[in-house]
């Protein structure tokens, strides 16, 4: 009769003892899986997702940081060239003041050595006239004398004599020089 009993059972269930102890073992093993693997899971995906976060949170704050770098940069760039260029505008001004200055003081110094020139000039023309006029007046008291026949040797005479003489020779020269003014004048 056992072999009927055995036969009569479905082989593909196990024994009920079989399925006692199989559930009281996978209840025990759901027990220590759900209470000490599943929160080491669970902290392991936090950790990751953490890492992962922080991670994207800090690329975005060092992306903002490095877009805010660059906007300083490029200020700064901007600020050094518009600093440049005013550096550059002011050596350009200060280097025409400076020509101009140079220019003013040779035309003050060329002026000025024009005028001490013509100073000297006037003054050397004068000492060759009153040389002139001197050895003139001598000249022409000796030689009225000759033509006179008389001695002009008296200080008082020959200084007239010499005096009235010159006066003629300006005369005769101012006129001179007033006809050769009409004449350029009449070209």
């Amino acid at each position: 009769m056992n072999i009927q009993a055995a036969e009569s059972a479905n082989p593909l269930l196990p024994p009920v003892g079989e399925i006692i102890v199989g559930l009281i073992t996978f209840a025990i093993l759901a027990f220590v899986v759900i209470k000490f693997v599943v929160p080491q899971f669970e902290k392991a995906f936090v950790a990751r997702r953490e890492a992962i976060e922080g991670g994207i949170e800090r690329a975005e704050a060092m992306q903002a940081e490095a877009k805010a770098a660059l906007e300083q940069y490029r200020a700064q760039l901007a600020d050094a060239r518009n600093e440049a260029a005013q550096i550059r505008d002011q050596a350009r001004a200060e280097g025409q003041q400076i020509l101009e200055e140079l220019r003013t003081q040779a035309q003050e110094e060329s002026a000025r050595i024009v005028a001490r020139g013509e100073e000297q000039l006037a003054t050397a023309r004068q000492q060759v006239v009153n040389e002139l006029r001197g050895q003139i007046g001598t000249l022409a008291v000796q030689l009225a004398g000759q033509v006179v026949g008389e001695s002009l040797a008296d200080d008082a005479r020959r200084s007239g004599t010499v005096d009235r003489f010159l006066a003629e020779l300006d005369g005769m020269a101012a006129a001179g020089d007033g006809a050769v003014g009409a004449r350029e004048g009449s070209r």
